[in-house]
C-alpha cells in the first residue's frame, strides 16, 4: 500500500518522533491528549490449522476468537471514538508477521493479543506389575511401576509484555515506523530520516521504545488487577525471557499478550468456554483499557520537572532545508520518564548544555554481576557504575557509562558505545 506523500521543507526526524510519542503512547506529556489512543488492534491467538492449545473438548483458536469478539463488540460500543481492528474474526491462521503487519499497517495505538495457557499432562503410580528382563542366564523378572496421568491443576491468568532482552527486536520493528507516518514508505527522504545507523535517530527509536515498553507494563498490572477483581487467579504480568514473544517485539505500539486461563485444566476448560466466563474476561480487558486510555487523556504536568530538552537545528541527511521546522524532544531521563514536546515557534539549539547535571550512557541491562572494571568494559575511557534493579521480582544491574556535560558529547560517547559492542545502549539526560 502506497500512501499519499506528504513533504514538508525542513522536516527533521527530531519532528517526526515527538509526534509519534505525542499522539500514541506517553502519559507524561504536560497537559491533556485529547486522543491519545485512536486505533486499538484486537489478535485473536493461532486460527484455521494451528489449533493452539488443546483441552478435553476445546481448542485455544476457539476460545480466543470468541472473546477477542467480545472485547471488540464491548469496545465498539462504549468507545465509539476508538476505531477497532482485527487480525482475524473467523476461523483463519495468519503467521504473526502478519498479523503485525495488520496491526502496524492500521496506525495502531494498542495491541492485544488474546490466548489461553496450558500445562503438561502429570502422572502418578497407581500400582506395579512384573515384567520380564534381559536373554539368557541375565534373565530376571522385576517389578515395574504402572503410571497414570491426569490434568495440570494449574490455572490463573497472566498478562506477558515483550521481555527487556529483546529490545533490539522491538527497535527493528520501528525502523519501518514509517508504515505510521503519512509518508511515502518509498521515498528517499523517508529513507534518511529513519536511518537507524545514526546515532540521533538511534536515541530517539530507544526513548519510543523505552516508553512502549513502560505503557505496555501499566496495561498488563491493570489487567490483572481486572481480572483478580472477578476472582482470577493472577498470576502476574511477566516478560518471556527465553524465547520472547514474537507477534509483540514485531507491532511497533504498546503491546499485551493476555493468557485467559488453562484450557488444559478441565474446571478451567468449562469456565473459558461458558458465555458467563467469556463475558468477565472481555469486560475485564475493557476495564483495563478504559483506565489506561485515562491515564493518557487525564495526565497532568506534574513530571515536566523531570524532563530534559534535546534540541537539534539542522536537517539531518543533506535532505533538502526549508523554513526552519523546529522541534523538543525528551530522551529518558534517570527517574524512567520519556516525555516529548513539539514546539513549533522556538529557535533550536543543538549544542544545549545540562544546567547543573549531567548526561550519561546506559549500557546494558543484565542479570549478570560484572565488576565495573570487567575486561567488557575496559575500552570505555571514563566511569563505569552499577545500580541493582528488580524487574518482575528477578534482580538485574544496571550499567552506566559516563558523566557528559553536554547532549552533543553524549551522542558522541553513545556512538561510541555501539561501536564498543553495546547495541541496546542509549543516553540518559540528568534530572533537573
Amino acid at each position: 500500500m502506497r500512501w499519499t506523500r506528504l513533504t514538508i521543507p525542513g522536516l527533521s526526524i527530531l519532528l517526526i518522533f515527538p509526534i509519534l510519542l505525542g499522539a500514541k503512547i506517553n502519559p507524561g506529556l504536560p497537559g491533556k491528549q485529547e486522543k491519545p489512543i485512536k486505533t486499538i488492534v484486537i489478535d485473536a491467538g493461532h486460527g484455521g490449522t494451528d489449533h493452539g492449545a488443546v483441552g478435553k473438548y476445546s481448542s485455544e483458536k476457539q476460545v480466543a476468537l470468541q472473546v477477542a469478539l467480545k472485547l471488540g463488540k464491548i469496545l465498539e460500543e462504549k468507545m465509539p471514538d476508538v476505531k477497532i481492528v482485527y487480525t482475524r474474526k473467523e476461523d483463519r491462521f495468519d503467521n504473526v508477521r502478519v498479523k503485525a503487519d495488520i496491526a502496524n499497517n492500521a496506525k495502531g495505538d494498542l495491541f492485544i493479543s488474546i490466548h489461553c495457557n496450558s500445562a503438561p499432562k502429570l502422572r502418578r503410580v497407581v500400582g506395579t506389575k512384573n515384567v520380564t528382563v534381559g536373554k539368557g542366564k541375565k534373565r530376571r523378572t522385576v517389578k515395574q511401576n504402572v503410571y497414570e496421568t491426569y490434568p495440570n491443576p494449574a490455572k490463573g491468568t497472566e498478562t506477558y509484555i515483550w521481555a527487556s532482552d529483546r529490545n533490539t527486536a522491538k527497535m527493528q520493528s520501528m525502523r519501518g515506523i514509517s508504515s505510521v507516518i503519512v509518508l511515502d514508505a518509498n521515498s528517499e527522504e523517508t529513507k534518511q530520516l529513519l536511518d537507524t545507523d545514526d546515532p540521533e535517530t538511534i536515541i530517539m527509536l530507544s526513548t519510543l521504545r523505552n516508553a512502549f515498553f513502560e505503557n505496555s507494563l501499566k496495561l498488563s498490572n491493570y489487567i490483572q488487577d481486572e481480572f483478580t477483581n472477578i476472582g482470577r487467579i493472577n498470576r502476574g504480568a511477566r516478560q518471556r525471557n527465553e524465547k520472547g514473544i514474537l507477534v509483540l517485539q514485531a507491532t511497533a505500539m504498546p503491546s499485551v499478550l493476555v493468557e485467559l486461563g488453562f484450557i488444559s485444566n478441565p474446571e478451567e476448560e468449562d469456565y473459558l468456554n461458558s458465555q458467563e466466563g467469556q463475558k468477565e474476561l472481555a469486560e475485564g480487558i475493557y476495564n483495563a483499557v478504559k483506565k489506561y486510555k485515562e491515564d493518557l487523556e487525564k495526565y497532568g504536568s506534574k513530571n515536566a520537572a523531570a524532563e530534559t530538552p534535546v534540541t537539534k537545528s539542522k536537517s539531518k541527511n543533506n535532505i533538502k532545508k526549508g523554513t526552519a521546522s523546529t522541534a523538543k524532544v525528551y530522551v529518558k531521563n534517570e527517574r524512567g520518564v520519556t516525555n516529548p514536546s513539539i514546539s513549533k515557534n522556538t529557535t533550536v539549539n543543538k549544542n544545549t548544555t545540562a544546567t547543573s547535571a549531567s548526561y550519561k550512557v546506559q549500557l546494558l541491562v543484565s542479570t549478570k554481576n560484572y565488576a565495573t572494571n570487567a575486561p567488557l568494559f575496559s575500552k570505555l575511557k571514563g566511569k563505569v557504575t552499577k545500580e541493582e534493579i528488580v524487574i518482575n521480582k528477578k534482580k538485574k544491574h544496571k550499567y552506566m557509562w559516563g558523566l557528559f556535560r553536554t547532549e552533543s558529547e553524549a551522542r558522541d560517547a553513545l556512538r561510541k558505545a555501539r561501536q564498543l559492542g553495546f547495541p541496546d545502549a542509549y543516553v540518559v539526560a540528568p534530572n533537573k
